[in-house]
Parts: structure tokens; sequence; C-alpha cells
């Protein structure tokens, strides 16, 4: 959750960053009236508490010294019920402040390129020339059936669109694929934990999925159970409702798991082979941080990806996501991106934010320094998405003959 006190120290950044990452005018004026009548009224709760100590104190001094205290008592009793009333309202506030501020996205860093979507996105780096083919390069779909690898049919006959069932060596090449990224991950220090793929409405309030992104969510019907989209939902919320003590940090995990989504706003976006699925595999990197080491994790997140696609010999860029394309819950995002000739452009295989306190606000994560409790900071990122990567090496490894060549760092898996 955003940082409401930043309504009353800066509004007018707040409000200027909100807007870049399209929140609506009236959402604005909303949070912003909820803000003020809710601090109109502690103010007058305050005061006539105030009131009612010093009159609490009088009454003390008149009965000591045997004086009428009647009149005293009448207008106590008056203040009581007064202040029970204002108490309730101030409650009532607070829950109104809270519904309109969980569906409020967090704000931008200040090095974030203000943009409307993807268009506007900045490439701060390319690694790796693509490969110059002298063969028209094939798509994932067409390389993959024609190999037996990708069986889309089948995939929708037992679940529908957007499902695909892998076999023999292309099930196998996934299979490798997971492990290496595990063992990748680990080797640069990231403790490996497996988790549910299931979890609760708490959990998905805790990194922003709900309530705003409910229709993109599986629900277990009459339960309090959720399909995770992702594993940073669980991974993160290990933490939930916990304080760290400041020399534990930094925590930094990775876990392999299926995602569910619903894919609900992406009808008629990738309607061929699987670069979009209603589930997929992603081997995630998950962190947290003190407030002031989350800049460099950054880095050493979006490092360890890119020296992974490298690893497996794939053409990719890092693209700095601008305002009105960042997620929810994040700050600042950078996205990586891998050349698909097949497609003849660059793809999203990885997505590593850092959401600051955001996430740490609605999940009450917390660390311990010098007495003090503080927010951490969580981040999180895919390392990789496996089916995309599986895409990009059948695109990338393609022989004139549509066979796939194995990439080296792989054969000892496959």
């Amino acid at each position: 959750m955003i940082n409401l006190k930043l309504i009353e120290t800066n509004y007018d950044e707040f409000n200027a960053k909100l807007k870049a990452k399209k929140v609506d005018d009236g959402v604005l004026a909303s949070l912003l009236e909820a803000y003020n009548s809710l601090k109109a009224k502690k103010l007058e709760l305050e005061n006539i508490q105030a009131i009612q100590n010093a009159k609490s104190k009088e009454l003390g001094i008149k009965a000591r010294n045997k004086e009428d205290v009647s009149e005293l008592k009448a207008q106590l009793e008056i203040n009581k019920k007064e202040l029970q009333t204002l108490s309730n309202i101030v409650n009532e506030l607070e829950l109104n402040l809270e519904k309109i501020a969980k569906s409020v996205p967090n704000i931008i860093d200040d090095d974030v390129p203000l943009g409307k979507d993807e268009d506007d996105n900045v490439c701060i780096l390319s690694i790796l020339n693509p490969r110059e083919f002298d063969f028209a390069p094939k798509e994932h779909h067409e390389l993959g059936e024609a190999l037996g690898w990708l069986d889309f049919s089948t995939g929708a006959k037992i679940s529908g669109s957007r499902f695909t069932v892998l076999r023999g060596d292309g099930a196998r090449l996934s299979r490798a694929l997971v492990n290496f990224m595990i063992d990748f991950n680990i080797s640069r220090g990231f403790e490996l934990v497996n988790v549910p793929f299931l979890v609760n409405s708490n959990t998905l309030y805790g990194t922003g999925q709900l309530p705003k992104f409910a229709d993109d969510l599986y629900k277990v019907d009459g339960e309090d159970l959720y399909l995770i989209p992702t594993s940073e939902v669980p991974v993160t919320n290990i933490y939930n409702d916990e304080i760290i003590p400041a020399d534990k940090l930094p925590i930094k995990m990775t876990c392999y798991s299926s995602c569910f989504r619903q894919e609900a706003g992406s009808a008629g976006r990738d309607t061929r082979g699987m670069i979009r699925q209603h589930q997929f595999e992603k081997v995630e990197l998950v962190a947290i941080t003190k407030a002031d080491q989350s800049d460099a994790m950054l880095d050493e997140m979006v490092s360890c990806a890119s020296d992974m696609l490298t690893a497996l010999g794939l053409p990719h860029r890092h693209m700095m996501l601008c305002s009105g394309d960042l997620g929810f819950s994040a700050a600042k995002t950078i996205d990586l991106e891998v050349w698909l000739p097949g497609q003849g452009k660059y793809r999203e295989i990885s997505s590593i934010s850092n959401t600051r306190d955001f996430q740490a606000r609605r999940a009450k994560i917390r660390y311990k320094d010098d007495k003090k409790n503080n927010l951490a900071h969580t981040l999180n990122g895919s390392s990789l998405a496996v089916g995309r990567t599986l895409i990009a090496i059948m695109e990338n490894y393609q022989n004139s003959d549509g066979t796939i060549t194995i990439p080296e760092v792989l054969k000892k898996y496959f």
C-alpha cells in the first residue's frame, strides 16, 4: 500500500507520480477527500478527548474539595457519548480511506521515464548480437509441432485454449531448463524454497493482486484459496506479519512453480503458440532487504537473470519500463527481452521489480534495526520464464532441417 503520509508532506509530487501511472483523477480526488475528512474528524476527536481529560481532572479536584460536581458529571456524560459517536465515525472513515488506498498503485521512482505504454520503454543495454541465418527461421510453434515437442491440439482438448502439452525431447528440454535455472540462482546465493501453489486472499492482498486484479485469478469455489499467478506471491509472504532481525537481511530466495492466470485482458493477443498461456512455469527470484539495500539488490537480480541468458547464448536487451507500463506494485521495473528470430522481434522473458515498501506495508513485513521496527523493501523477478526460454532456444538454435541444437550448458541436464 502507498504511504499515505505523502499526501500531506508532498502532495503535488505524490499526485504527479500517480497520474504518470495512469491513475484516474477521480480516484486521486476521492483519496484526498477521504484523507482530509479522516484528518479533520481525528482532530475533532482529539480536541474533545482533551476537553474530557481536563474536565475529568477538574472533577477530581472538586470532589476532593467536597464541591458540587453534578453539573460537571453531566457534561462529562454528554462528552462521553459524543466521543463514542466521533470514534465510530473515525473508524468508518479509516475503513473508507483504506478501501480506496487498496486500489491505488505504488508511486514511481524518480528515474523512471514518463510514458504511456510499452512503446515508451527505454532500452538501456543490449547483450549479444542476433544470429544471422542462411535460411528463413521458423517460429517456435511450427518447429515444435513438426518435431512432436509441442502438442497444442491435445492441450486444447483436455483443458481449452492457451494450454499446451509438451512431449518427448520438448518436455525433457523444459525440465533441463528448470534444473539449470535453479542451480544458476543457487550459485548466486539465492536459497531454494518450495511453496504451495494455492494461497489465501490475505496472501494475495500482501503482494497487491487483491482486491484490484481478482478477475485475473483462478479461485477455488467455496474456499478462500486461489491458484498463484506467480511464486512471488507465496515466497514474499513467507515473511508476512513478521519482524526480521536487521542482520538477517538481505534475504534472497529462488523458487520454481507453475503459474496460473486467466489473462483477462489478452483476448486476441499471441493466440498461436505458447507465448501467452493460462498455465506456465517460472523460476522466480525474490528478495527482502533493508531500505538502503534495495537499489543494489535490483541490480544484482537483473544481472543474475541477464547472465543466465548470456550463458544460454540468447541475445537480449534490458528495458526500463516507463511510468505507464509499470505494474501495480512496482516502483521501478527492468524487463529483459529476448530475441526471437522466427518472430523477428524482442519479447519479454523476465520482469524484475523493486516495490520499495509498498508490498511490505500491505503484508506487514518489517525488520528491527536499533530497537526500531522499519518496513522492509521487497523485490521480485523471473529468472526465467521457462516456456519463453524454451521458445527462445528453439528459435535461436534451430537448424535448416528443423532440428534444434541443445545449448552446451544444458547438455548435462538434458
